[in-house]
């Protein structure tokens, strides 16, 4: 492994996880094609992760923080017997991330082997981004026609869980994770900008506590060849190609181009599938 191929790697990163075109299956396919050895993807995946969970937290900073800061109130409030009040935007946020985070992991937890060896099967990948690309089109084409629109203070607690579940979705290769949470933002009416906050900011959790597992195997595995310059080079690549990546995205959303993003999959899927079925 060289810092070539794990620049290469941490760019691929940045940009699919959080747009909607699926790292896991974008990682999977430019391993393949680097030839990197499985053995040494798992431990760089692990550091790459770290490289976009910063890239949110750069983007989304005030957010987090206050989040943080309502947190340690509510705590705070209760310990003194004021009650537990949800009355402002970034607590009842934070409430949310929370409950989005538990169908998302329990579906990790139960069915991570079975999704895991998939990662072998490029025709799974293949069909598995058309299967994100169809539903962009179709959740962006739900979301415009939708005459009321959802912001912080109309989200209930079912609609979080209904985001979380399509979050746990992407398990699978080829299933974006940031497409799969705005696809659930957009199908349960949730307004442009809600539904891009939230995506991005309950990926958090999602990325943290992904990372975390993945390092037990990733340390079982070890370190190998790579060098602190070789996973300097990947994490500093990814950041910058994740926020790259958020902020066009939610130009992307803003616009309404959403389903762009759909003729993108479609080909790739379509490239994949037809290549693995005549070789």
């Amino acid at each position: 492994m060289n810092i070539f191929k794990a620049i290469i790697l941490g760019i691929v990163q940045g940009l699919t996880e959080f747009l909607p075109v699926s790292s896991s299956g974008h990682l999977a396919v430019t391993q393949h094609l680097l030839n990197v050895p499985e053995d040494r993807i798992l431990f760089l995946t692990v550091i790459l992760h770290i490289g976009t969970l910063v890239s949110v937290f750069f983007v989304y900073s005030k957010d987090l923080f206050l989040i943080c800061r309502e947190f340690v109130i509510l705590i705070f409030e209760f310990i003194t017997g004021k009650g537990i009040n949800f009355n402002n935007e970034h607590r009842k946020l934070g409430l949310f991330i929370i409950i989005a985070t538990i169908p998302t992991g329990l579906m990790g937890l139960l069915f991570k082997d079975t999704f895991a060896s998939f990662y072998t099967s490029q025709i799974i990948i293949g069909f598995s981004l058309i299967i994100t690309g169809s539903l962009l089109w179709f959740a962006e084409k739900v979301h415009v026609n939708r005459k009321v629109k959802k912001d912080i203070k109309k989200m209930r607690w079912y609609d979080a869980i209904f985001v979380g579940i399509f979050q746990g979705f992407a398990i699978t290769p080829g299933i974006s994770r940031s497409g799969s949470t705005i696809v659930g933002s957009l199908l349960r009416g949730f307004n442009k900008e809600m539904a891009t906050k939230f995506s991005f900011l309950i990926s958090v959790p999602a990325i943290l506590g992904a990372t975390v597992l993945e390092t037990k195997d990733a340390l079982t595995v070890g370190l190998g060849n790579l060098t602190f310059g070789v996973l300097f080079a990947g994490i500093i690549a990814s950041f910058l190609a994740g926020v790259f990546a958020i902020r066009t995205l939610i130009n992307f959303i803003k616009k309404e181009k959403l389903y762009y993003f759909s003729f993108y999959t479609w080909t790739i899927g379509i490239i994949i599938v037809v290549i693995n079925i005549v070789s």
